[in-house]
């Protein structure tokens, strides 16, 4: 295809040709180009559909405010929705498809939803498809979700690299027209440190779409000077391709850069960074977006934004069309017309809707005053208007202009609002600002250029003042203030047809004014009733005559009617960013047991724990599956021992004259009379008295105590020990630190533990039953000196051992111990075996342990001592608390010893329906038991303790089972402990 609307001058490289294709054409472009602009160079008008209606839409804008040019770029896996053409920049073999239509583009099957429009204005959600009611859920729903959406997803894997960047500035400039040019040459002189960023790939701003001068030259080669000068300063940092897209707290700003999206191929680079930036001071000067004015079949194709019309013929030179009639109520309108005119494309008329006399003086183009367009004719693309007065003019394109509204979207990110300037017709930014921003040029509602130029400046010296910079005062540049008056004209009232405010979300001014009628008057309310500004482009050029309109009909004025605030972010930003390399094996951080490289070596399959990568099971020849290699380890450590790293259990040293008094009041059991070389079990509560995490404490001097807590708390364990030492008792002598990275733990359990830690302990340490019986603890040396520290406490119900050295040694330690154990088949066994022991001994952990249980419910009533006072000891004896009918830990085991319990039944009577006024309790735990040959379980049940004997009905309706459980005692292997201090 031709690019028979391509005409002379702009700013592509001409010399270089560029093949790309749309749908199934294949058209040519130049670098320089975006998607939108070569589109039109080729004289293609129709580009999508809408989102409700699916109505043919065309470009109306040339900048990220695009609602209606969506397309989806590439293929395969690296296929990409709802990117704007307005946005992309043109790349040799580039491949985007329109999308949201059945069928082809030209003829969207789905087209069939604007006939029914009248059942489908604002609202129609919540008032059709209401009956039979039975229909939503089988046949409404899916149908209507079927239909939704824009683009679609590849469901591959993203192929393509992200990644995330820090920043550090004095001055960060927003926005790279000609205030932010101004602002960051003043810094970048006076010494500051500055990021200058902005989203379009070229600086300049809209010195690139105009013909205004500066200093005597064109503003685009102002605009290319100060950027070569920018960028030859060590102190600037100029981000291109790069949209602030969020003002956070503290000075700190969010911001993607595209780094590879113009690239055929990203040569293994991040495709986008996610940035951080962090400065001292911002100045704001993105700009202001033009807004359309709304009349009967505005949406045609052909009917675009005057700025956007300017702008595609000075900076790309391409015309949108050879008949271009402009269609305005300010000054900034006539502009586009001269330069059409002064191009050679003839624009037949000029309709202003102010009586007043042309600003401008656009050769061969009839000035028709006081006038509208009140409808259009060209389904696919615009043929003709038809005016207020009857007139038919034909045009192949029309330029609007209603005139600009300040892009203040950063300035409301900390819930400013924005305040109304009757001069302009706009928000501009109230004084609520995020900290350390100022705004300048545009985004302030200096609109002509002059002023914009002499406000960034200002603005940016009094910044860099403010940290202690001189400013460099040098002269402002000189530049015409061009033309800008407008009146306050938002839709035409003579038209009958649609005319449409949200072209992507196909709001019209009748779904305004049914919002009004229907009561859904406040802004908020409106917003979401006619789903206006909730579309990707967030209403940027739809709000101001949509709040208009409502104004109209509630006889306030626009300020009194108010305006939405605008929340992050400003532009779309692809999750994948948001993720960078957070994702798969990275998707979060993972840590590694000291025993990781051993666990690999030795067939270990992984799982997450917490945090933790640990071993799940050790998987031998033969076995058939999980459970094989889980009952053969349980087995092996029952009958002989078995070896267990258990070095992502939380351990916390603590030393202190008053350590022992610390303790005591942070477990609910006492702890004061523990001798040293001592264990105990101990008990944390909340402040409201349910259990909160449980484990082992270690004195191994006078002032000195080791704790042990669960895996999945020793974070939180520490940070709460930490509040109490500062916070509750700072009056304390007592230390912590957390050492969990500092040892490498082993438990070594089975009736032959003794034997093998006798062949790794040096022998000076006598580890007998009689020199170190059960819950005793010390400090040995292994292998010839090696410093260890040893407890014997046991999770298995077996005689047991925990040996920690210190983590370097670990993966070492954990050879030495499968090596001394070789004569009694040591075995080592992971997290599934540790779980069906702990099962079998009756041991409580996070599934019993779950944030709404206590003492009392777990058996361990009596360890809240009232001999003194702890957290949580005074609520937990709450009359609730200690009901004697409260739920009770206790065992369960299948009456038909073939069924399988589940984790999650609800404990039913016999006899009594299955419901939750009939509920008993829960499952909390279950495991096969090799030890037994049958299914185990734990649980909570109304008076358990008192029930042991007694059959009720484990029920679990999401999986469709019921069966008969016997009330059991939690402690099935064992219950005397002779084997734990053998």
């Amino acid at each position: 295809m031709s690019q028979k609307n391509r005409i002379a001058d702009g700013q592509v490289d001409r010399a270089t040709e560029l093949s790309f294709r749309f749908n199934d054409t294949w058209m040519k472009g130049h670098p320089g180009d975006t998607l939108a602009s070569a589109l039109l160079a080729n004289g293609q008008r129709l580009v999508g559909r809408s989102f409700k209606y699916h109505r043919p839409r065309g470009i109306l804008t040339a900048g990220s405010e695009e609602p209606n040019a969506l397309v989806q770029l590439r293929s395969g896996a690296h296929q990409e929705p709802n990117t704007r053409a307005t946005t992309v920049e043109l790349f040799e073999g580039l491949t985007a498809t329109s999308q949201n239509h059945r069928g082809s583009l030209e003829f969207d099957l789905m087209a069939v939803t604007d006939l029914l429009s009248p059942f489908l204005s604002a609202g129609f959600y919540y008032k059709t498809f209401m009956w039979p009611r039975a229909f939503w859920e089988k046949l409404y729903e899916p149908v209507i979700r079927a239909s939704a959406g824009l683009g679609s997803l590849s469901m591959k894997d993203d192929p393509d690299r992200y990644d995330k960047g820090f920043a550090y500035c004095d001055l960060l400039v927003i926005g790279a027209g000609p205030s932010g040019l101004a602002a960051a040459l003043a810094a970048g002189r006076a010494g500051a440190r500055v990021i200058l960023a902005d989203e379009d790939f070229r600086p300049g701003g809209r010195l690139n779409a105009e013909t205004l001068e500066i200093d005597g030259m064109r503003g685009a080669d102002w605009a290319a000077g100060v950027v070569a000068e920018l960028a030859a300063m060590d102190n600037v940092r100029l981000m291109t391709r790069t949209t602030v897209y969020g003002a956070y707290d503290h000075g700190t700003y969010g911001a993607l850069e595209r780094c590879t999206d113009h690239l055929a191929d990203a040569g293994g680079k991040p495709r986008q960074i996610l940035w951080r930036i962090y400065s001292k001071r911002a100045v704001l000067t993105a700009g202001a977006t033009e807004r359309p004015i709304a009349f009967g079949n505005n949406d045609r194709p052909g009917i675009m934004l005057a700025g956007a019309v300017r702008a595609y013929l000075n900076r790309y030179g391409v015309t949108p069309g050879h008949e271009v009639a402009v269609f305005t109520n300010n000054d900034d309108g006539w502009r586009t017309a001269a330069d059409l005119a002064a191009r050679g494309v003839h624009v037949p008329a000029v309709i202003d809707s102010r009586d007043a006399p042309a600003p401008l003086d656009v050769s061969g183009a009839r000035h028709i005053r006081g006038a509208g367009v009140v409808d259009t004719v060209g389904r696919k693309g615009i043929k003709s208007i038809t005016l207020t007065d009857g007139q038919v003019i034909p045009v192949d394109c029309l330029a609007v202009s209603g005139g600009w509204n300040p892009n203040v979207h950063l300035t409301c990110h900390q819930r400013g609002r924005p305040v109304w300037r009757d001069d302009i017709n706009a928000f501009i930014p109230g004084d609520a600002l995020p900290p350390g921003m100022a705004v300048a040029g545009a985004a302030n509602g200096a609109l002509t250029l002059s002023a914009a130029l002499a406000q960034g400046q200002a603005t940016a010296n009094a910044q860099i003042e403010q940290l202690g910079f001189t400013a460099s005062h040098t002269a402002t540049p000189r530049a015409e203030d061009e033309p800008h008056r407008g009146a306050a004209f938002w839709h035409v009232r003579e038209s009958t047809k649609r005319a449409w405010l949200d072209q992507q979300n196909d709001v019209t001014v009748k779904d305004v004014k049914q919002s009004y009628r229907e009561g859904f008057r406040a802004v908020e309310h409106l917003k979401r009733y006619t789903t206006l500004g909730m579309a990707t482009d967030q209403g940027k050029t739809a709000n101001i005559p949509a709040l208009a309109i409502m104004a109209e009909c509630t006889g306030k004025t626009i300020p009194e009617t108010g305006t939405t605030i605008f929340r992050p972010p400003y532009t779309p930003v692809p999750l994948g960013a948001l993720g960078g390399r957070s994702r798969g094996h990275d998707f979060r951080p993972f840590r590694l047991t000291p025993s990781h490289q051993w666990a690999k070596e030795n067939g270990a399959t992984f799982v997450e724990v917490g945090n933790w990568l640990r071993a799940q099971w050790y998987a031998r020849p033969g076995e058939q599956g999980w459970r094989d290699s889980v009952d053969r380890e349980v087995t092996a450590t029952r009958n002989s021992v078995g070896i267990c790293d258990v070095t992502t259990l939380g351990k916390i040293d603590i030393q202190g004259r008053d350590a022992g008094e610390f303790l005591n009041r942070i477990y609910c059991n006492g702890f004061a009379t523990l001798a040293v070389g001592k264990v105990r079990y101990g008990l944390m509560l909340r402040e409201d008295g349910i259990a909160y995490d449980d484990g082992t404490t270690a004195r191994m001097s006078e002032n000195h105590y080791v704790m042990t807590t669960t895996t999945a708390n020793a974070v939180l364990v520490f940070r709460r020990l930490e509040f109490a030492r500062q916070c509750l008792w700072p009056d304390l002598d007592v230390h912590l630190i957390s050492t969990t990275d500092g040892w490498a733990q082993f438990a070594v359990a089975g009736p032959n533990a003794r034997n093998l830690l006798r062949k790794v302990i040096d022998a000076e340490h006598d580890i007998s039953n009689e020199a170190f019986p059960f819950m005793a603890c010390g400090e040995v040396t292994v292998c010839g000196g090696t410093p260890a520290r040893l407890f014997r406490i046991s999770f298995s119900g077996e005689l047991a051992y925990e040996i920690a050295v210190p983590a370097r040694y670990g993966n070492a330690m954990m050879g030495v111990l499968m090596q001394a154990g070789a004569e009694y088949d040591a075995t080592p066994y992971g997290t599934e075996a540790l779980s069906v022991m702990r099962i079998e001994k009756g041991h409580a952990a996070g599934n019993e342990l779950n944030g709404q249980t206590t003492a009392h419910n777990l058996g361990m009533g009596r360890m809240v001592s009232q001999k003194k006072d702890s957290i949580g000891a005074v609520l937990s004896q709450r009359p609730e608390m200690i009901r004697d009918d409260a739920i009770k830990l206790v065992g369960f085991r299948p009456v038909n010893r073939a069924d399988k319990l589940a984790a999650g039944s609800h404990f039913i009577t016999r006899g009594d329906t299955a419901s939750m006024d009939n509920d008993q309790g829960w499952m909390t735990s279950v495991a096969y038991s090799p030890s037994l040959g049958h299914s185990i379980g734990l649980g909570f049940i109304k008076r358990g303790d008192q029930r042991q004997g007694e059959i009720v009905r484990a029920v679990n309706p999401l999986m469709g089972s019921e069966i008969e459980v016997e009330i059991v005692s939690a402690h099935f292997i064992d219950p005397e402990g002779e084997r734990l201090r053998a």
